[in-house]
């Protein structure tokens, strides 16, 4: 249902002033509508309907007006920031993916000196933002959640949710496959763990049944400095499933990896970010220099965050029953009413999933994260995770191989390779590579975020 906007509020005995305008930057060729068009897709954001907005399949970002209200919703898989500027004439919002991108039409409009990266405002994936028309003083906005996954629905039964979980990730790239051309080659991030693993063995089963040839295909696994652990690992997974022809190994010398450039392209400092960041940055930079000519890649990323196979023990913040106990947790973080939610770049996955889309942008490619989809994790929180681990931590860990083995056996036929995690920036490099590549002190990933946003101001 539509909700009705609410007339302005005066500002210590003041009308405020309308917003003159809404500059909207976002290029709708950006999403990846599966069973819906644009048009609708927009439809559902303008109106304000949560549940029309929960039916957009895939990865969006909408920015609709109506009347005096502005709407935006976006999924994880594509990020959208708004900011509002003062002008003499009325004010304006600006509602873009990437800070730079604000900060330059706030230097056409004459405008640049208003830019502080902290007054940009990042919209929190699965929720719908109203902001109404008002300028003086600065409205807040409403969220309205439009994705609330039932949870623990599922039986405590690994094939029971394997085929659900895995059977539903082969519908999501199933459906993303119908909007590509049949000639059109895939590249596939691949570091041969569970989660990259998983979405090529389902891709190839997929184009096969389509009557279509697997050298469609390439498997790129960076490796930095020789011969780390991930291209060995890729290698023995694609031996393990028959498909050894589709490994590409991009071999990089250290020189050209850089944890400063990575800060540049998602503008975001946080440690792991910006590590797998750097790693995914170097990897398809050498992908587009070898195919001038692809568009489409796939990951998968999400997978970690959909099944909670991070280490506990790493975040002193994080116990087994937050992490067993909250929605989302690794999708969202905190969640929107928390006293730690980021205003600026909203939490968990919603806020770390640049790592994967930017480097994907910057380089001209239409990156798709299958696992990221509201309709793939609706099932991974449906799993009774405390009834399977009974709060173990262990037993979580090793949850996440036996889910997606058994259910791409399910659905391919194929028995599929687990190895032990490792983080991609982890596997790209071996361990002394790494420790040379990145900082020890994760003060200085702040420190440059903070020198590339006064070089913005510089350029006034």
């Amino acid at each position: 249902m539509q909700t009705p906007s609410l007339p302005p509020a005066s500002f210590q005995g003041q009308q405020p002033a309308l917003i003159d305008r809404v500059v909207n930057l976002l290029d709708p060729a950006g999403n990846i509508l599966l069973d819906t068009t644009q048009e609708r897709a927009e439809q559902a954001v303008r109106d304000g309907d949560v549940a029309a907005i929960r039916q957009i399949g895939g990865q969006f970002a909408i920015c609709q007006q109506s009347g005096k209200t502005v709407r935006m919703a976006r999924s994880i898989g594509r990020p959208m920031r708004y900011f509002l500027a003062k002008r003499a004439e009325g004010p304006a919002l600006i509602v873009a993916e990437r800070m730079d991108e604000i900060h330059q039409q706030l230097k056409l409009e004459g405008l640049a000196d208003q830019f502080q990266p902290s007054y940009t405002r990042m919209v929190p994936a699965h929720h719908l933002l109203e902001l109404q028309l008002v300028g003086c003083p600065d409205p807040n906005p409403t969220l309205t959640r439009f994705f609330a996954p039932q949870r623990n629905r599922l039986p405590a039964s690994i094939e029971a949710i394997g085929a659900a979980y895995i059977g539903k990730l082969a519908e999501s790239i199933d459906r993303w496959l119908e909007r590509l051309p049949d000639n059109e080659p895939i590249g596939v991030l691949f570091s041969g763990g569970i989660d990259s693993g998983s979405v090529l063995v389902v891709l190839d089963f997929l184009l096969r049944r389509r009557g279509q040839s697997s050298a469609r295909v390439k498997a790129f696994t960076l490796a930095v400095d020789g011969n780390p652990s991930d291209s060995v690992q890729a290698a023995e997974f694609l031996k393990a499933v028959n498909l050894e022809m589709l490994l590409e190994v991009i071999q990089v010398p250290r020189d050209r990896v850089s944890w400063r450039d990575s800060i540049a392209v998602i503008e975001d400092y946080k440690p792991l970010d910006v590590q797998s960041a750097t790693m995914a940055l170097t990897l398809i930079r050498e992908i587009r220099h070898r195919y001038p000519d692809w568009r489409y890649l796939i990951d998968g990323d999400g997978g970690d965050e959909n099944l909670k196979d991070y280490p506990i023990e790493d975040n002193p913040e994080l116990t087994i029953r937050s992490v067993l106990g909250n929605r989302m947790l690794y999708q969202e973080g905190w969640g929107v009413d928390a006293v730690k939610h980021s205003l600026v770049y909203s939490g968990g996955q919603s806020r770390g999933h640049i790592r994967t889309s930017a480097p994907a942008t910057k380089f001209g490619f239409a990156g798709f994260s299958p696992y990221a989809l509201p309709d793939v994790i609706e099932v991974a929180e449906a799993i009774p995770f405390v009834d399977l681990t009974d709060w173990d931590h262990e037993r979580l860990y090793a949850l996440k191989g036996d889910i997606v083995a058994s259910g791409v056996k399910q659905i391919t036929g194929v028995d599929m390779p687990v190895f032990p995690k490792r983080r991609f920036q982890q596997g790209a490099a071996d361990q002394a590579t790494f420790g040379e590549l990145f900082p020890k002190d994760d003060h200085e990933y702040r420190d440059e975020f903070a020198k590339i946003m006064r070089s913005l101001d510089c350029s006034n």
